[in-house]
Order: structure tokens, then sequence, then C-alpha cells
């Protein structure tokens, strides 16, 4: 039997609360109650709730300014708002804040019911494609292995060799050559594949950040730990877990990996209770942790007990081959991005792209055709759509700025600067969609 569906009851009135939680246990569901927004949000750091019923009128924080903070920390929280004084108006701002539905008081128990019974239809159409866009993410990752030369042979009969022991995996290569796609590929194929890869990017965090990040830590930990967060080992328990750019990490991190590698034990930061997860564990790294071993600035130990296997991506200039196969990827994947005809490339095009040496690997190769589909005019990318060198890199990430930017506005015009419908329309979450405004400074019309 599915696990029941748990339903948070918010209103300041003891009457709805109770005749509330009477109805919702009758039907089977499991009821909280809190008889005001501030009690409530407490209860929202701890527990999680799939459906929030709440009233619009209450003491302190209204209901609107309570929805308004529970999206901004969970977007696809599901929450109902209740209102005895129903206008258009409080409607349209509650649904534009992205309540799922609104019902007026005094209740009619059967409308009641199938407001509740199409909300859990939804909580479960969302964990059905949760689940199946991690299978389709798996998939996906391993198509993305593109090439028949017999350097992506080695590496495709190594993936596949190591997929299914749970060994530790070291993968090394330049920038770009994509050694994050070789760490999917080797979970899409094993045993855990139907469990979460996290992936951790070590270069781009502090210490204290990184230590937060996979640890976790409690609320008041430190200077802004609001509420409990799970770390990222704890997440990838029974997965795996990918730790990019694993050379930078500090030697304190080094001493706590190594414990957490040969325990697969740990503490949150600020906590004291040992929480267990079974992972498995991916690295990449650009550098020669051998050479770093030696000059005492890696330790020997870690290193040795991440290393079981090391798998080595060679660069683009090494899989020449692979060029005109990786071309009509990324011509396919963007051409659908964007919506625009399939085109094709010009032989003295493909010509030049191979005697290239590709200093920024596959990276490179995918934004310059992107860039190329992006102010292309022609069914065919031609030689002058691909300048080389710095100026293309900086010429590039301009146009596909200006690009973005330009279609984010767009999308945002479309819904009225509607932040939740806009998000879904672009298929990012709201953080990162606030983000975009303010990075290219969108205002409304």
């Amino acid at each position: 039997m599915g696990k029941k569906i748990s339903i948070l009851v918010v209103d300041d009135e003891d009457s709805v609360r109770d005749s509330l939680t009477n109805w919702f246990l009758e039907d089977g569901f499991q009821v909280e109650c809190a008889e005001n927004a501030k009690k409530a949000l407490q209860l929202l750091e701890h527990t999680q709730y799939d459906i929030i019923l709440a009233d619009i009128k209450m003491p302190g924080m209204d209901g609107l300014e309570m929805l308004k903070r529970i999206k901004a920390l969970k977007t696809d929280a599901i929450v109902i708002m209740m209102t005895a004084f129903a206008t258009v108006n409080t409607a349209v701002i509650a649904l534009k804040d992205g309540a799922f539905d609104y019902i007026t008081k005094p209740f009619d128990p059967d409308d009641l019911s199938h407001l509740i019974r199409n909300a859990s239809k939804q909580i479960s159409l969302a964990k059905e494609n949760e689940t199946l866009k991690t299978k389709v993410i798996a998939l996906e990752s391993v198509e993305d292995l593109i090439g028949n030369s017999q350097a992506m042979k080695h590496v495709l009969d190594q993936v596949e060799s190591v997929a299914q022991s749970n060994a530790s995996v070291i993968i090394t290569g330049e920038s770009g050559t994509g050694k994050e796609l070789v760490a999917r590929a080797i979970h899409a194929n094993s045993s855990r594949k139907y469990y979460p890869l996290v992936s951790v990017h070590c270069g781009a965090l502090t210490e204290s950040l990184l230590e937060s990040e996979l640890f976790g830590h409690e609320k008041g930990a430190f200077t802004g730990a609001i509420y409990n967060r799970k770390g990222r080992f704890e997440m990838a328990d029974s997965g795996t877990i990918f730790l990019d750019e694993i050379a930078t990490i500090t030697p304190k991190m080094q001493v706590e990996l190594l414990r957490v590698l040969e325990t697969k034990t740990f503490v949150r930061v600020g906590g004291n209770k040992e929480i267990s997860s079974d992972f498995r564990v991916i690295c990449a790294t650009n550098r020669d942790l051998k050479t770093l071993v030696k000059q005492g600035i890696f330790r020997e130990d870690l290193y040795y007990r991440l290393n079981v296997v090391n798998i080595n991506v060679p660069p683009l200039r090494e899989r020449v081959e692979d060029i005109p196969l990786l071309v009509d990827y990324f011509i396919g994947k963007y051409c659908t991005k964007m919506n625009k005809p399939i085109v094709t490339m010009d032989d003295a095009a493909i010509k030049r792209l191979e005697a290239y040496s590709f200093p920024g690997n596959i990276r490179e190769l995918e934004n310059m055709i992107e860039r190329a589909i992006v102010i292309g005019t022609e069914k065919r990318i031609m030689l002058k759509d691909l300048p080389f060198g710095k100026e293309m890199i900086d010429s590039s990430v301009e146009s596909l700025e200006d690009f973005e930017r330009t279609f984010i506005l767009q999308i945002l015009n479309k819904y009225n600067w509607n932040i939740t419908q806009t998000a879904k329309a672009l298929k990012v979450d709201r953080v990162t969609l606030y983000n975009k405004i303010k990075k290219y400074d969108l205002k409304p019309d």
C-alpha cells in the first residue's frame, strides 16, 4: 500500500481545523494543523506535506504572504487557499503566486473532496514524471558519449566493464572533454541507475560551503542556516555521488572525505547524529593527482582510495574522426531546442574543424555549433559562421547571452511577468529565473 497523502491545515478558527481534520482522517489522509502562518512555517522547516490548505485571512501574517514564502522554499508545493471573503481579485492573486486552487467557506464536503482528489492526482503524476525523468536522463547520458574512434571505443569498453561494480572511479582528462558524461554513463549502466546521481563541483565552493554541501547542516549551525538541510552524501544514498574537480579540495576536506569513504557515515555541520549512506563515488579532475601526491598537496591514502579504476577521456584533437558525428549531434540538438529546421554543415567548414586543435575540446565545439545556429540564416553552416580563436569565444558568449536575454524577456511578456508560469514554460525553477532577470536587468515593458 502506498504512503498516505499528508495534509497541513492552517486556519485560526478551531472549528475549521477540527472539522477538516475529521473529514480528512475519514478519507484516509494524514493531517496536522497550525493555528497561524508562523506556526505553519515552523512545521514546514522539519516536515514535508503533500498538500497545504491555508486560510487567506489570518491574524499576523496572512495566507497570501505565507504562500509566497512557501513557494520561495519549495516551488512545487501544492497550496490550496481558503477564504470566507472570496473575490476575483484575491483568487487571481493567489493563483498568480502559485496556489493550486482556492475554495470558499462554508465548505461543501463534496467540492472539498473533489479538490483534494485532484491535488492528490497531481502529486502522483509529479512523482511518476520525476521517476521517468530520471530514467530518461540516464538514457540520454549514454547516448551523449558519441564517437567511433578507437580512443572513444576504449572509453566505452571501460565504462561497460566498471559500471556493474561498486569500485571508486577517477575520470581524468582536459577541461571540456566530457568527464561528467562518462560519470553519468557509468551510473546509467549500473545497478544504482534508478537512484540519484548527485553532482558536486568542488572547485566552485569554499571549504566551509563544500563541507555544508557534502554533509548537510542543522538549523542554526551558522549564520543563514534557517532550516535543516540534507547533504549530497545523504541525497546519494543507494545511488552515486560525482565529485568534479576533486584536486581542488583542501587538506581538511581531504581528511573528512577519506573518513566518509572508509565508514560511509558522517555528521551534519552543527549536528551530533551520525548518518549512514550507501553511495558509490566517482571523481573527475583535469590535473595529475600523482604529481600532487608527490608534492604533498593531495593525500596519498585518499588517492588510492579513490583511484581504484582510472578512465582517461581523450582530448578532441586525438579523436578527429569523431568531429563529423559530434557536429551532426549538436546540430540536431540545438535546431530542435530553438525550433529551427535541421541544417547541415558545409564540407569546407568540416575540414576547418578537423584541422583545428580545440583547446576547449567538445565544450568548445558545442559552443561553436550553438552560436552558428543562433546567428545563421542559411540552410547550411558555412566556414564564415565559424570564426576561430579568442574573438570567436568572446563573440559567441555575447551572441548567446543576447539570444537568452531576448528569449527570456519574450516569455516573461507572454505570461504577463507571472514568474511561476514563465519558469514552467522555460523549464527552470523560480530561483534560476530570478537570477536571470537580475543578470540581464530585465524589466516589464
